[in-house]
């Protein structure tokens, strides 16, 4: 595994074989209700988080090229053409070789998921930053300080 495999761009087929990891690792839910983590695109997302760690990042190219090429030799498809039931096995076969994708990959796959707009507001919350927007707060009570302003001056003056 060379350095430059690692600071190499996700191809379009290590995105389509990402996004059916990502949907292993967070499925869609049932309902409908709540997205699959590959089907929102979380590829580029995980491209960026893991440009800071070439090593990583080529971990993850080296498992995502297994993958492919383990179900090019065992259906004669690319991984990504697969139902998700088979990519799910071929996920599961991978996971006890030297290829297993990387537990990172589940580390960014949710903080990427969580912080996706479709997400967000799937889960009934308003899809933007917290600031400068903010949340609503109490005003301060500053009469809570009025016992410590009671109190003679600790220190000496300047």
């Amino acid at each position: 595994m060379s350095e430059a495999s690692g600071s190499r761009a996700f191809s379009d087929e290590d995105k389509r074989v990402l996004a059916g990891v990502l949907d292993d690792i967070i499925p869609p839910s049932p309902d409908g209700r709540m997205p699959g983590a590959g089907e929102i695109g979380l590829a580029g997302f995980i491209d960026d988080a893991l440009r800071a760690a070439p090593e990583l990042r080529a971990m993850v190219l080296q498992s995502l090229s297994a993958l492919d090429a383990l179900a090019r030799r065992r259906t004669s498809q690319a991984f990504a053409a697969l139902p998700r039931a088979d990519q799910a096995a071929l996920i599961n076969e991978l996971a006890s070789s030297e290829d297993a994708v990387p537990p990172v990959l589940i580390l960014h796959a949710y903080a990427g998921y969580y912080q996706h707009p479709k997400v967000v507001a799937a889960l009934g919350l308003e899809p933007r930053p917290p600031h400068p927007k903010g949340y609503e707060m109490a005003p301060d009570d500053f009469s809570l300080l009025d016992p410590v302003r009671r109190r003679p001056r600790l220190t000496r003056p300047c």
